[in-house]
């Protein structure tokens, strides 16, 4: 479960689908019908093309660990130390999360290690997508 104090997002119509997917433990991303871009994250147009003509597919929930920093100061919702990390998705986005389940240090978190989702609930209305070290 995640700490107190952590800045809950607030879905908005264009992202209402999103924190629904995440909700029911599926990671959803956006594809464009006209260029075949798929993007995150989500909005009413294509950032490749603009077209508008886009559909919503499930993602496979892997990825691997692309950049990351670790905060060692207090801030509300967070325990130092924790990563703050971009992953990119098996499907080609790229998404700032959190890396949880593993230690937080450099030895630990190497550049391209394979990552899985972890759907965290925040409370009856938002779960959060964040990521740990693949099993298996």
């Amino acid at each position: 479960m995640l700490e107190p104090g952590r800045a809950k997002p607030v879905p908005t119509p264009e992202t209402q689908h999103f924190w629904d997917g995440t909700k029911a433990g599926e990671l959803l991303l956006q594809r464009c019908d006209e260029c075949a871009k798929i993007y995150f994250p989500p909005r009413p147009f294509c950032p490749g093309c603009a077209s508008r003509s886009v559909s919503t597919l499930k993602a496979s929930g892997k990825a691997k660990l692309y950049s990351y920093v670790i905060h060692h100061r207090k801030v509300p919702g967070f325990t130092p130390p924790y990563a703050i990390a971009v992953v990119e998705l098996d499907e080609g986005p790229r998404m700032m999360t959190n890396i949880i389940d593993c230690e937080q240090t450099p030895e630990a978190l190497e550049l391209d290690m394979k990552l899985e989702v972890a759907f965290v609930p925040m409370d009856d209305s938002i779960t959060l997508p964040l990521f740990r070290p693949a099993r298996g």
